[in-house]
């Protein structure tokens, strides 16, 4: 099965790349900028057309969320027109598309976990990007799975586990804002999930449960508690450590609103593709090892 995967450097494309090597018939083609630019959607049609894909993985992103607040018009030229140029190139040459969105796309109210049928409502540019791009990839590829997920980290890129453990390096304690919730979420398991979804679109001819779903971390916390479960973690394998302050997000100011309430229910995803994600405490470990070994 030939993936083409848009992006070279995130943290889901880095997983996919680590996962795929797990899997002879998975062959992964990895195009990013110059070659292909969401911010230039002419360049998208004939790069993809040319490489003849089984399945599109519209992995890259505009992602700077407080940025964006000063870029609205570059981010949504990436997160919505740009991925709707890769689902409209996907569906020309008759390939389904798997693309990822976030919790952003929510408002953040509420206490419960969102379901894909409970209403959008994003409070800032980038969450409302990101729901312009579901709803430009739909139009453009019936045959679409959008995924939607939260609080990624990885032993990638930038991310919170890995600034957790490099402020932990010359200092005793750091403050967390500790009423913001959501499901911390392991790119290697999205990269997991995404495998196991692209090889039933692949096998099975007849699958008709296109639409969007939840590919998130199974369990939630806030960020305070996510940090002191890292350092505990890191603290065991000998790794830096540090304590932890509760402040709340109004201590914390930033350009982007953050939904307080992130959480997913992933319920829909694991009853169509039978795939769940572990523990986040497992998943955090997993990664946490992989960070202090290098």
């Amino acid at each position: 099965m030939r993936i083409v995967v848009t992006g070279r450097e995130g943290q889901v494309v880095r997983s996919l790349v680590e996962r795929a090597a797990l899997h002879p018939s998975v062959e992964l083609l990895l195009l990013g900028r110059p070659e292909l630019d969401l911010a230039q959607p002419e360049t998208v049609f004939e790069t993809i057309s040319a490489t003849r894909p089984d399945l599109v993985v519209s992995a890259a992103a505009y992602t700077a969320v407080d940025q964006a607040e000063d870029e609205p018009e570059l981010a949504h030229a990436v997160n919505a027109a740009g991925a709707g140029a890769v689902a409209q190139a996907a569906a020309d040459i008759g390939a389904p598309i798997i693309h990822l969105s976030t919790d952003y796309v929510f408002s953040g109210d509420g206490n419960e976990p969102y379901t894909e049928d409970d209403p959008t409502g994003p409070r800032s540019i980038y969450g409302q990007t990101k729901l312009d791009g579901e709803v430009a990839v739909a139009a453009a590829n019936p045959r679409h799975l959008i995924l939607r997920t939260a609080w990624v980290y990885s032993p990638f890129g930038k991310n919170f586990v890995k600034t957790m453990l490099r402020l932990a390096e010359d200092r005793d304690s750091v403050s967390v804002v500790a009423d913001q919730w959501g499901n911390p979420t392991s790119a290697l398991d999205i990269a997991d999930g995404i495998l196991c979804a692209a090889d039933r679109l692949h096998t099975d001819r007849q699958f008709d449960a296109f639409g969007i779903y939840h590919l998130a971390g199974t369990g939630s916390t806030n960020w305070s508690s996510f940090a002191r479960a890292i350092f505990k973690a890191s603290q065991e394998m000998q790794g830096p450590f540090a304590d932890v302050a509760d402040i709340r997000t109004s201590e914390y100011p930033t350009k982007a609103r953050r939904p307080l309430n992130s959480r997913l229910s992933t319920a829909k995803f694991h009853d169509v593709f039978g795939w769940r994600a572990p523990q986040w405490e497992q998943s955090m470990e997993t990664v946490v090892e992989q960070i202090l070994q290098v």
